[in-house]
């Protein structure tokens, strides 16, 4: 079979990467950052530094071996098939775990709009499995339609988040600063606020992942990785810190949509209504994005035999047809043992979980980079190889920091969690060997 034609260019990898980071999280966050005053500045300083330090290492693997498989190829390089499995099996979980999520919230924005619609029984489960399928065909269909919803979608979020950065900082009042202020900036509540704001910062290893349909990825991966991760990380600091400054503390701590609150503030009930609409296309394009992954990184494991082969089965489409039915069932699956509410607490869980495991593979990455920067596999000149190594060993402790922060009940499910792909691992390892792509008749 011919090799399908490389689609997405720099700007759809950028969008892939905003588009991913950003959902319905930063909406929500200030609410839980409204205990920390100002250390919930501080801790998006920390949280924007670190997220920068664990790409860098992304886009510097993306440039030494574009188009060889993302995260699955830059472990197994340095470390071998059963670690590169084992990173990348819990990254997949974390992605459809958060699929879930990120549903769900986007549903619950939407019920806030139509709240008449969502009193029938069983409306909001029907509507978030809808969301869920009615992506995963529109990633069906090829990329090239998922990189043109997630390119509309990024330019509608980022829209409410920079007219709060360009209004909002202008009518912030001298009560509300002194109140912020009040709270006493310390190392806990910094690092407690840290956990919180590096969430909100998650995927910008986005474009590293579909590397394989990506023009030029040599060039284009990497500079898509650092500007996408930089121009989010000041989105939302600077977004999330004006609506901290705008609404009373007291008011934010109870608000369930904070950064509509603030809309109000601003603008009145119809900025609020625009900001409930932002948010619910924040989610959705965020969805679709998180949908695209979902189905790669499972193809990617199986044509390097370390995953079923089934998974490995690619549409006329070039598109993934298994991998995408499945994860999406599974994501199905979750989002209703979820629906009746009894569940809500083992939901937030894994969701915590699918956190540690992004953690776990953001060290993975960065700990390749060492390797292979040691033995001299990136093709770096002598002098650059210290500004490497430095990058890759701040990246790791700020991981490390930043598990350590999650808990040790949560690490522990973690490694259970790594721990639950061996039998997979070995069962499909019985007989099996590296196959390319399957061509399936959908």
């Amino acid at each position: 079979m011919s090799q399908a034609p490389r689609q997405i260019g720099f700007l759809t990898c950028v969008a892939l990467v905003v588009g991913n980071i950003i959902g319905g999280g930063i909406f929500l966050l200030p609410t839980s950052l409204a205990p920390y005053g100002f250390n919930s500045v501080a801790a998006w300083v920390l949280s924007s530094a670190g997220a920068l330090l664990l790409a860098y290492p992304f886009s510097v693997l993306a440039r030494a071996m574009p188009a060889a498989g993302g995260p699955y190829a830059y472990t197994h390089a340095a470390f071998g098939p059963l670690t590169a499995f084992l990173v990348v099996w819990g990254y997949w979980i974390s992605i459809w775990v958060a699929n879930a999520a990120i549903a769900t919230a986007a549903t619950s924005y939407v019920s806030t709009l139509l709240p008449e619609f969502f009193r029938g029984r069983g409306v909001t489960t029907l509507f978030t499995l809808g969301l869920v399928w009615f992506f995963t065909l529109v990633n069906w269909w090829g990329i090239t339609a998922a990189g043109r919803v997630q390119s509309v979608t990024t330019v509608l979020k980022m829209l409410p988040l920079i007219a709060v950065i360009l209004v909002g900082y202008f009518h912030t009042t001298a009560a509300n600063v002194a109140a912020v202020a009040a709270v006493p900036l310390s190392f806990g509540s910094t690092t407690a606020a840290c956990a919180l704001t590096f969430y909100a910062l998650i995927g910008f290893e986005s474009a590293c992942v579909p590397d394989g349909k990506v023009k030029d990825p040599e060039r284009t991966i990497p500079r898509a990785t650092l500007v996408g991760t930089i121009l989010t990380t000041l989105l939302c600091t600077l977004s999330a810190t004006a609506v901290i400054l705008l609404v009373p503390p007291a008011a934010l701590a109870q608000s369930n949509a904070p950064f509509a609150d603030a809309a109000r503030a601003l603008w009145g009930n119809a900025g609020g209504v625009f900001f409930t609409v932002c948010a619910a296309v924040s989610c959705m394009g965020c969805l679709n994005g998180w949908t695209l992954l979902q189905g790669e990184v499972p193809a990617v494991m199986a044509q390097n035999g370390v995953f079923p082969r089934a998974f490995a089965q690619i549409s006329p489409r070039d598109t993934p047809t298994f991998a995408l039915v499945v994860t999406s069932t599974l994501v199905s699956l979750l989002v209703l043992s979820t629906s009746s509410g009894s569940l809500v607490s083992v939901f937030t869980f894994m969701t915590l979980l699918s956190t540690i495991a992004c953690l776990v593979m953001y060290a993975a990455c960065a700990a390749a980079m060492l390797r292979l920067n040691a033995v001299g596999r990136l093709g770096r000149l002598p002098a650059r190889q210290g500004k490497l190594m430095v990058i890759g060993a701040l990246g790791l402790l700020f991981s490390a920091w930043t598990i350590y922060g999650a808990g040790l009940e949560t690490v522990l499910w973690g490694l259970a969690l790594l721990a639950a792909g061996l039998p997979v691992y070995y069962f499909v390892q019985r007989g099996s060997t590296p196959a390319p792509a399957a061509q399936d008749p959908t």
